[in-house]
């Protein structure tokens, strides 16, 4: 038999306002009791009763027995969260970046007193990854968990390769629609998708990572010559996070522009959907597909989160608990494609060997394998040159690899 849920939501954008929509649709012994906004003066489509800016109207109220987290402020969205687990009220976030950098404290406040924190719409919008990580790869060796986890940079790629728009004209595309945030460098600079990713990592394989520790470069460099180089290979670039086990004692994560070809499954995953292939060792390939931005979608996922609770699920973190020992590392060696003005940069990436090289007067590339570290090390220089490096297996055959020592 399911309980009831008395729910205080906190936040009314997008996302909030898809998720009422959605609930008001259906008969599921739910009920929205309150409504913690920032702006009181900001018509809403609600009757005023409903919303308060005083957030412990929810906090401290013994009838509300769940809270629903759809903010955007990271610190106060942590603070929200941790007092509602330590009172006794389960929780349902959205927040992947606050999720990512408190993930360590989350855990050990769920213990502690008992409560459940869910937070599947945090992670790429409706698809549901954290639960299947969770639960369904439980037992089974994972090899890498890889994909498209944010909408706004895939629409402004996509843009790009369908449409021939110029990364700026798609940018404020994205920006109007809705995508992408008025201060974009979240969803392009690869920071959303790296939050999804370490929460991600952390149901694949038991491993709680910092996100300072973890190399994330965007598109914001991207340029028609990539494009057209990508093309002419027959290729797509796209934004692409990675986790993946290097062998029984490293793990690795980064997120990089990525070649991709036509035998992928990202290669079709276009606009604002998000797809995530995972790599067992049993099952080999499978794909996940939709929609990872919007309101319905993310109310969909936190929906069904907010549905679990109503039989106490909770995660059990069973892989951080019984960790074997998987260490996260930087010291790998990745094939990339490096377009770039300026000799000198090359040199500082210090190529351990180079596959190719092209040199005309407006556009110079050169293909070859780096150690990570390098890029890590010269990551304000590669941006300040303007230069744009992609992930390029694909054009070298030769796949991830541990740092040869």
């Amino acid at each position: 038999m399911s309980k009831k849920l008395n729910i205080g939501l906190f936040g009314f954008g997008v996302v909030g306002q898809g998720l009422h929509d959605i609930i008001r649709t259906k008969n599921l012994n739910l009920e929205i009791k309150k409504i913690a906004i920032k702006d009181a003066s900001k018509k809403r489509s609600l009757p005023e009763h409903y919303f308060t800016t005083d957030k412990n109207e929810l906090l401290n109220n013994p009838e509300i027995n769940t809270i629903i987290e759809l903010i955007n402020d990271t610190e106060a969205a942590f603070d929200i969260v941790s007092t509602a687990l330590k009172t006794g009220k389960n929780v349902v976030s959205a927040s992947k970046k606050m999720i990512a950098l408190h993930l360590n404290e989350l855990i050990a406040i769920q213990e502690e007193y008992g409560t459940s924190l869910l937070y599947e719409g945090a992670v790429c919008g409706s698809i549901p990854i954290i639960r299947n990580l969770e639960e369904y790869y439980d037992n089974e060796l994972l090899h890498s968990i890889s994909g498209i986890f944010n909408g706004s940079s895939n629409y402004i790629l996509s843009k790009g390769f369908l449409e021939n728009l110029d990364y700026d004209a798609a940018l404020k595309q994205a920006q109007d629609l809705g995508f992408a945030e008025t201060d974009p460098i979240s969803d392009v600079g690869g920071f959303d998708a790296k939050y999804k990713l370490i929460i991600a990592a952390a149901h694949a394989y038991g491993v709680v990572i910092d996100p300072e520790k973890v190399f994330n470069f965007g598109i914001q460099n991207l340029a028609a010559q990539d494009i057209q180089y990508a093309r002419e290979k027959n290729l797509k670039i796209k934004l692409v996070p990675v986790a993946k086990e290097l062998d029984d004692k490293h793990v690795t994560l980064f997120v990089l522009p990525k070649f991709v070809n036509e035998t992928e499954f990202l290669y079709n995953v276009e606009y604002e959907y998000n797809g995530v292939t995972v790599q067992a060792a049993f099952a080999d390939q499978q794909f996940f597909f939709g929609k990872g931005a919007g309101g319905h979608p993310t109310g969909s996922a936190v929906l069904s989160d907010i549905a679990a609770l109503r039989y106490d699920y909770q995660y059990e973190y069973k892989k951080t608990k019984e960790s074997k020992g998987l260490n996260f590392t930087n010291d790998i060696e990745l094939n990339i494609y490096l377009r770039y003005d300026n000799e000198e940069l090359v040199e500082l990436l210090d190529f351990i060997n180079i596959k190719e090289r092209y040199y005309s007067g407006t556009y110079k590339y050169v293909i070859g394998k780096v150690n990570l570290q390098k890029l890590i090390e010269n990551e304000s220089r590669i941006y300040s040159d303007k230069a744009f490096i992609a992930f390029a297996d694909q054009l070298t055959g030769v796949s991830l690899a541990p740092a040869q020592k």
